[in-house]
């Protein structure tokens, strides 16, 4: 059962690495610092997109419009958090009771 935390765990992680990757590129891009046309940086893009967008399409529908402000990561972030608290907190009850 452990592994199988450690495992749940470590998906957990690299999801929010994923998430605050897919952020930092978009400023990168937006600002002009990398160039979106270059190969490597658009496979960096899809993948990320391809990770994060199912998940934060939702998110995005649900969250009132602020303006050019997008916090819906943040919600996924937090999402993603309490997910992780409660699967640990169930998992930890039947191991305790």
């Amino acid at each position: 059962m452990g592994t199988l935390l450690w495992l749940i765990d470590l998906l957990i992680d690299i999801y929010v690495y994923i998430i605050i990757a897919t952020v930092v590129l978009s400023w990168l891009v937006n600002f002009n610092v990398v160039n979106p046309y270059n190969p490597a940086i658009r496979a960096i893009q899809n993948f990320c997109y391809a990770a994060t967008e199912p998940l934060l399409r939702p998110i995005r529908r649900l969250m009132p419009d602020l303006g050019g402000i997008d916090i819906s990561p943040i919600v996924l972030l937090l999402g993603v958090e309490f997910a992780r608290y409660f699967i640990f907190r169930a998992v930890a009850g039947r191991l305790w009771s």
